[in-house]
């Protein structure tokens, strides 16, 4: 008889069931995230570069810095080699060799090393010689050319060009 009572009190005609809402919401957040694509990998060309444009639709991955700029070579942020009249000055690049920068090679060479002593005691992370070149799209090919070969010999030969993606 309690129970007679209990159901004539509660003469609602429409339940709201929530748990297919907390589906129907979890799907759609799943979506959202999937579908919205970002890099984790965080370029920012130095003040005063223009880079060269392209329709290139890669993502960068996570790899050392090496920018050429009007004013001279930086290594992540570290100002490496100064140009004169945007030009590499005679005392930086070898004498029997005129297409190796020596303190490029120095700089490069130090975070190789690093890098291959962090990767040998963390298994986790691998050095891979990888470096992304951001280079100053007035420059001309014959420096770019210099910098790719001395970055191959300290022993970043897989070189990625970092350029402005058109629309």
């Amino acid at each position: 008889m309690k129970r007679r009572q209990l159901r004539g009190k509660n003469d609602a005609t429409f339940v709201l069931q929530v748990t297919s809402m907390v589906d129907m919401f979890t799907i759609i957040l799943v979506f959202l995230l999937k579908s919205y694509s970002t890099s984790a990998v965080q370029i920012t060309p130095q003040e005063g570069l223009k880079l060269p444009q392209s329709t290139s639709q890669t993502d960068p991955k996570e790899s050392l810095k090496l920018v050429v700029s009007k004013e001279g070579i930086f290594v992540e942020d570290e100002q490496i080699t100064e140009f004169a009249e945007g030009k590499i000055q005679k005392a930086d690049l070898d004498r029997d060799d005129p297409k190796f920068i020596r303190s490029l090679y120095k700089a490069l060479d130090n975070k190789a090393e690093k890098s291959r002593t962090i990767a040998n005691v963390n298994e986790a992370v691998d050095f891979n010689g990888q470096v992304v070149l951001q280079a100053d799209e007035g420059l001309p090919y014959s420096l770019l050319k210099k910098v790719m070969y001395t970055s191959m010999l300290a022993g970043y030969a897989d070189v990625k060009l970092a350029v402005l993606v058109m629309e």
